[in-house]
């Protein structure tokens, strides 16, 4: 046998056993047990907090809206920042939003053709993209991003600043919490970005540096129901 053939043999030889139906649900059961017993059900208020300080800590730039006010909010960050051209998607709602509240000197960009059309444009020209996020992980500040066709990950990959809007109400505890919430398991789609932070790296004499590939910066606006918003200011107050 040939070196490949010799490999694949090792590998077919140590395959696992095929698993009954039952012990998966066992060991379903027993990893949903271990987590429930070092987990406590947290308010969202607690979540938002929470995902609030592990992204700052992660060198992201955080900021916290309603649904009323999170478009202007952007909008101004935009302009202050001197963004020109911001990738978005506009078929959703929440990108439809963004576009109406920007100021002419903020062109819009949607991703409408493949890479290969534009791709001089998107590298030297694009200044910023926005994307929704599906939900985050407060424990660690990570936000899930599940990309399409309108908000494919060159989105948030390529423009130097990130721009990602998170609801309130779909911060979990922790990955577990996530996958469990979301049925996962009742099928994932074909790919999950998970973002904790602006692009960073340790290749070069293992010193962390940020920005070194990716977006340079990441603001995430996290957008809480107006009424909960309320409620907390008043308690503060009180």
């Amino acid at each position: 046998m040939n070196a490949r053939e010799r490999m694949l043999g090792r590998l077919r030889a140590a395959a696992p056993a095929q698993v009954s139906g039952d012990d998966l649900k066992r060991l379903d059961d027993g990893i949903d047990l271990h987590y429930d017993g070092r987990r406590t059900a947290l308010p969202t208020q607690t979540l938002v907090e929470s995902m609030q300080a592990a992204l700052t800590a992660s060198h992201a730039e955080v900021f916290r809206a309603t649904e009323r006010t999170w478009p202007a909010l952007i909008a101004q960050r935009l302009q202050q920042a001197n963004v020109q051209r911001l990738l978005l998607d506009t078929s959703r709602a929440e990108g439809a939003a963004l576009q109406q509240a920007l100021p002419p000197s903020v062109a819009t960009r949607n991703y409408d053709q493949p890479i290969e059309h534009w791709k001089a444009e998107l590298f030297d020209t694009i200044d910023a993209g926005f994307t929704v996020a599906r939900s985050g992980l407060a424990a660690t500040g990570t936000l899930i991003v599940a990309p399409d066709a309108g908000s494919p990950r060159t989105m948030s990959l390529v423009p130097p600043l990130h721009i990602a809007l998170v609801y309130a109400h779909t911060l979990h505890a922790d990955l577990h919490a996530a996958m469990r919430a979301e049925q996962w398991q009742a099928g994932m789609p074909t790919n999950l970005v998970m973002i904790s932070g602006p692009s960073k790296t340790s290749d070069i004499q293992q010193t962390l540096a940020y920005g070194a590939h990716g977006p340079r910066e990441l603001w995430v606006v996290i957008v809480e129901h107006q009424a909960d918003n309320a409620a907390l200011k008043h308690g503060d107050a009180a």
